[in-house]
C-alpha cells in the first residue's frame, strides 16, 4: 500500500509522539519507550545521532531501533537485525469466536508475563499489558493463550501477543483472540497493524487468511553494550 498510512513507516516515533506520549523517553532525536513498558526506540525522521542511543543503552540490558539502519557508536554492539512484515487491516474479520475468551485485568498479569516470556523471551516488560487491552482463553484455570494491543497512535493500534503455549496450539486459539481484539480496536475507530517477522510463514498465512495485508518490510535492529 505505498503511499498511504505514512506514520506506520515510523511506528514507534509516532506512537512516542502522540497517544504514547506518557511513556516516551525523549534523547537527541530518538524516542524510546521507558524499559518498565517496552524496549523499542524510533529514530525522528531524517534520522538520528548515536547519542541517544547511548544514554537509553544505560536503562536497559538490549533494546531494539524500529526503521533504519540506526547510527552506532563504540559503546553500543548490533546484535541482529529482525527483518519484520508489517501487516495491515482495513475490514471487519469474518471469524466465528467459539472459546470463551477474557479480558484480562490487572490479577491477571502474573501469568500473562509468564506465558508470553516462556515463547516469545525478551520483549514483554512488568508494564507492557497497561499499554493496551489482552484478552486470553483459560482452560482448566490456566492461561493457555493471549493477544493484545501495543503501540498506539491517532488511528491505529499494533495487534501484539500473539502466544499459545506450546501444549496447547493447533486448537484455533490464536485466530479467535485476534478476532476478538481487531474488534475491540475497529471498535475504538482504530485500524489494526501488526508486525511478523518475515521467516515465520506459518503467522503470516494466519493473518492473510483473516484478512490483513503485507504493507511493508520493517527491521528491528537489536542494540547493547
Amino acid at each position: 500500500m505505498p503511499g498511504t498510512h505514512e506514520k506506520l513507516d515510523n511506528p514507534v516515533w509516532s506512537a512516542l509522539s502522540e497517544t504514547h506520549s506518557e511513556h516516551a523517553l525523549v534523547f537527541d532525536r530518538t524516542r524510546f519507550y521507558h524499559p518498565d513498558y517496552c524496549p523499542f526506540g524510533g529514530m525522528a525522521p531524517g534520522g538520528a545521532t548515536s547519542t541517544g542511543m547511548d544514554a537509553y543503552a544505560d536503562l536497559i540490558d538490549h533494546f531494539y531501533i524500529v526503521g533504519d539502519h540506526p547510527p552506532i557508536s563504540k559503546k553500543l554492539v548490533l546484535k541482529k537485525e529482525l527483518l519484520t512484515l508489517q501487516m495491515i487491516l482495513e475490514k471487519p474479520i469474518e471469524q466465528e469466536i467459539r472459546e470463551t475468551i477474557v479480558r484480562l485485568g490487572p490479577e491477571h498479569r502474573t501469568a500473562l508475563i509468564q506465558l508470553i516470556n516462556l515463547v516469545q523471551p525478551g520483549y514483554f516488560r512488568s508494564k507492557t499489558s497497561t499499554m493496551g487491552n489482552y484478552f486470553g482463553i483459560f482452560k482448566e484455570g490456566a492461561l493457555v493463550a493471549v493477544t493484545g494491543e501495543r503501540m498506539r497512535m491517532e488511528g491505529y493500534t499494533e495487534v501484539s501477543g500473539v502466544v499459545t503455549h506450546p501444549e496447547h496450539t493447533g486448537r484455533g486459539y490464536a485466530r479467535q483472540l485476534i478476532t476478538r481484539t481487531v474488534q475491540h480496536i475497529q471498535g475504538e475507530g482504530q485500524i489494526p497493524f501488526l508486525h511478523v517477522a518475515t521467516t515465520n510463514s506459518r503467522a503470516i498465512g494466519l493473518y492473510e487468511r483473516l484478512g490483513f495485508e503485507a504493507r511493508l518490510q520493517l527491521s528491528f535492529w537489536q542494540l547493547g553494550q
